[in-house]
């Protein structure tokens, strides 16, 4: 028997790890806005997780990747219900697609401590050394048809410009991590992720309202997309009340 969540929350905690046995958590990220069991939507810290919470959570990651003997960055992922009761769900030994968020709120740099890591260097920060600072959040831009299930859209990116990070010197809280072009073909035969948008703020609040900002100055023409739809969720009042489950688009 398999114990039932009704409501359930995916919240993963990233680590990383030397080969000195020095572990560190960098804090959690909320992945319940999902299709099809695929996040669509991320954010750094969750809405949910309280500090005890989010000590305890961490404690547990960095106790399995200590018993493993695990090194470089990874992520230790829990579903956790309403009553905030976390269970182990799976760690993927990696870099996450959502990395940004962290890297945004704790102002690491995850790729730089992986290869660190990987030169046989110990990390430069303890635990008490963490802290989150502001709020992050980020959509993946799929080519894919939201009105046909989700389906992936193939064809060429007749007209593609991305929202505008800076202006006359001014940063918009507004980062894209894309390798994209206008006239790319997007074809069958890989994922059809397009670009991950991300936005942070000093609040929850600031943070959703950028990347509402950043959704609308995105453009995308020639073939289907996300666009829209991510758009419709930043606007959800349960979302921006925060009030999420990986249950979220399919009863929105």
């Amino acid at each position: 028997m398999e114990k039932f969540i009704t409501s359930p929350r995916h919240i993963e905690v990233q680590i990383l790890a030397d080969s000195f046995g020095h572990i560190v958590h960098l804090g959690e990220r909320e992945c319940s806005i999902q299709r099809r069991h695929q996040k669509v939507i991320e954010e750094a810290p969750s809405p949910f997780v309280t500090d005890e919470l989010r000590g305890e959570m961490g404690a547990q990651a960095v106790a399995l990747a200590a018993a493993v003997n695990y090194t470089s960055a990874g992520t230790v992922e829990f579903i956790v219900d309403a009553d905030r009761k976390f269970y182990f769900l799976e760690m993927n030994t990696r870099l996450q697609v959502e990395h940004p968020v962290t890297e945004l709120v704790t102002g690491l740099d995850l790729v730089e401590q992986m290869i660190k890591i990987a030169a046989g260097k110990q990390l430069e920060f303890g635990q008490d050394d963490v802290v989150l600072n502001g709020w992050a959040i980020e959509s993946r831009i799929y080519a894919e048809d939201p009105v046909r299930g989700f389906l992936p859209s193939i064809g060429r990116l007749i007209r593609y410009r991305e929202p505008i990070t800076s202006i006359f010197g001014t940063v918009k809280n507004v980062r894209v991590d894309g390798g994209i072009n206008e006239g790319d073909q997007i074809n069958r035969f890989y994922d059809p992720m397009i670009a991950k948008l991300i936005t942070n703020g000093d609040t929850r609040d600031e943070a959703i309202r950028h990347m509402g900002w950043a959704l609308d100055e995105y453009y995308v023409r020639g073939l289907a997309n996300n666009l829209g739809f991510l758009a419709a969720v930043i606007a959800n009042p349960r979302f921006q009340a925060g009030e999420l489950s990986t249950n979220f688009i399919f009863e929105e």
